[in-house]
């Protein structure tokens, strides 16, 4: 499972020109679930995501997560983020999970995140969406479960 972790102001995501999610300073996050992602690498992005510290603390330093600030989480479902443009100027996503796969994880995901009483809003899954957002510092972190990068 991979993850883009864009730490906010704000951010929204509208599909067909209506806003379905937003969320106020926290977190937006892109999720990418790959073939083969199981409980043990949804457990990975659910407990690291939300506790990064890359908040900033009373000194100016990146020391608090966004449980320490009681942030919010906008999550956007995003096969794209499992390409592979190394052979070709091309991408192949055959990485990318099924929907049938990919779907069950990526609302488990959402589900644990609000069961440690985060809100958290979403996209639609496989929708042509657009994402607004106002990236802050900015501060953007690329998550693998696998630990690839």
């Amino acid at each position: 499972m991979r993850a883009v972790v864009q730490r906010v102001k704000e951010s929204s995501v509208a599909i067909e020109g209506q806003v379905v999610g937003r969320s106020a300073q926290g977190l937006m996050v892109l999720i990418g679930v790959e073939v083969g992602d199981t409980e043990k690498d949804l457990s990975y992005i659910a407990d690291k995501v939300p506790n990064l510290r890359i908040f900033e603390d009373e000194a100016g330093k990146m020391n608090r997560s966004l449980l320490d600030i009681g942030g919010q989480i906008l999550a956007i479902s995003q096969f794209t983020l499992l390409g592979d443009a190394r052979g070709g100027r091309r991408p192949s996503f055959t990485a990318a999970a099924r929907p049938d796969t990919a779907v069950p994880l990526y609302e488990a995901l959402v589900e644990k995140w609000r069961s440690l009483g985060i809100h958290v809003e979403t996209g639609e899954f496989g929708a042509d969406m657009q994402v607004s957002l106002i990236n802050d510092g900015p501060v953007t972190i690329l998550l693998d479960s696998r630990r690839l990068f």
